[in-house]
């Protein structure tokens, strides 16, 4: 197993000069070997879990199909393709948010696949339309709230939280953040443009702090008291309800998740998914390895391993997921995320969402 993990830096010239030589020994590396030639499939992922590195070590025993992993954020790697082009070693790009994958779509950098086995395995809400990408597995962006300080009846949809009762009470992230440019992206596809502005305004008015940090930060800060409610999700109190750290642990306790919308539209949901690279080498590899990912087997690895609701409908979900109970999702097709990502970006910087 070949394993390379690249920090790439933000300067346009250390970014060109870095993929460069990335792209030189890559291929190198990719090409190794001599006589016959070797089967690879090589992955560019912004996953960063040790789940996906003991499944891709499953796909190579049960195929004899070497992987090979870039990993970086993912609008390192998106750049990367970019820069790289037709000479891109990348046969499969894996991220996480339907946002990116719509945006690596947009940018050209995907082609579109035919597999019987995807379509029967992959709901059409949470593939491409064009079959440019698919999900693999999905995440709820729920409600976390102090069991101490708030009733769960006083809970109902993600606009109510812009109600004078939670005034000082709400924690989010940034809006550069793509988990909150995709739920904004939501609203505007529920409520258009005007009402999507209304509602971030609305709640910006309502929050205990400045937006900042990540989901887990959020989690801690209603935790510590700092707010009350917080938007984030549903993997990531998973995560700290099992970390070996204790600290994470006992801030996860703390919190009850509620799922938002029952009444009207659902809980907005999101995706990881991976896309076949534009100019993949080894393409039928590729497509293998995403069939792999979506089977039976291996979607309930995820849902078990990493807290992750898994996308093929025939997969349980895994005894936490199930103590969380059943609720229903946002029925848009994911796709119209990506649609309304500028929309939403632009509406977060008219109202002042940092």
């Amino acid at each position: 197993m070949i394993n390379f993990a690249f920090k790439l830096n933000s300067t346009m010239l250390k970014n060109i000069l870095k993929t460069t030589a990335i792209a030189v020994f890559g291929a190198i590396m990719f090409s190794c070997g001599s006589g016959e030639k070797e089967e690879v499939v090589n992955v560019y992922t912004h996953r960063h879990y040790e789940a996906d590195q003991q499944l891709f070590d499953k796909f190579t025993e049960a195929t004899g199909i070497k992987v090979n992993v870039v990993s970086a954020s993912a609008d390192e790697l998106i750049q990367k393709l970019e820069l790289e082009g037709a000479s891109s070693p990348a046969d499969i790009l894996i991220t996480v948010d339907a946002g990116r994958l719509h945006r690596a779509k947009e940018k050209d950098l995907l082609q579109a696949i035919n597999s019987e086995t995807l379509e029967t395995n992959i709901p059409s809400k949470y593939r491409d339309p064009q079959g440019s990408w698919f999900g693999l597995t999905y995440r709820a962006r729920i409600l976390a709230y102090s069991k101490e300080r708030v009733n769960p009846e006083s809970l109902s949809t993600y606009e109510a939280l812009t109600d004078e009762e939670w005034k000082g009470r709400v924690l989010t992230r940034s809006s550069e953040n793509i988990y909150n440019q995709s739920l904004l992206a939501s609203i505007i596809a529920h409520h258009g443009k005007d009402g999507a502005e209304e509602w971030a305004a609305a709640l910006l008015a309502n929050m205990a702090r400045d937006p900042k940090g990540s989901d887990r930060d959020q989690v801690k800060a209603v935790a510590a008291g700092e707010g009350d409610v917080a938007i984030v999700n549903t993997y990531y109190i998973g995560i700290m309800l099992n970390d070996s750290n204790e600290e994470e642990r006992k801030a996860a306790e703390k919190i009850a998740l509620f799922f938002p919308n029952q009444n009207d539209r659902g809980t907005h949901i999101n995706i990881s998914g991976a896309g076949v690279t534009k100019y993949a080498p080894n393409k039928e590899n590729g497509i293998k390895l995403i069939e792999f990912l979506s089977k039976a087997e291996s979607q309930e690895f995820l849902a078990n391993i990493n807290f992750e609701y898994p996308v093929n409908p025939n997969v349980e979900f895994s005894p936490l997921l199930k103590g969380w109970g059943e609720f229903k999702s946002d029925d848009l097709n994911l796709s119209v995320l990506g649609e309304n990502n500028s929309d939403a970006v632009v509406i977060f910087d008219k109202v002042g969402w940092k």
